[in-house]
């Protein structure tokens, strides 16, 4: 999976109930098109990155297809959001 592009923000909380941070993210992929996630136009993952003291993990994700904003029926493999979160944290500086 290869990251074309991302931006990402702050998700704010000011009720004060979730711990730590909290950022969106999305991120464009570069998938090939023999791959069963490839989308005509594209691929899009989006995500929410959180970060509690020295904890920092993928809180929830989903793929979505750029041409058609449909959500796609996949997941991350275990080592593939291993790379995500750390793509993540090292955007972020934490």
């Amino acid at each position: 999976m290869d990251i074309t592009n991302y931006e990402y923000h702050i998700i704010n909380d000011p009720t004060g109930i979730m711990a730590g941070q909290r950022y969106e993210f999305l991120i464009d992929i570069e998938v090939e098109e023999d791959d069963e996630l490839y989308q005509e136009g594209g691929v899009e993952l989006r995500l929410i990155f959180a970060i509690d003291g020295e904890k920092a993990w993928v809180a929830q994700h989903h793929f979505v297809g750029k041409l058609t904003e449909k959500v796609l029926e996949f997941g991350l493999e275990e080592d593939e959001e291993a790379e995500v979160a750390a793509f993540c944290r090292s955007k972020i500086g934490n």
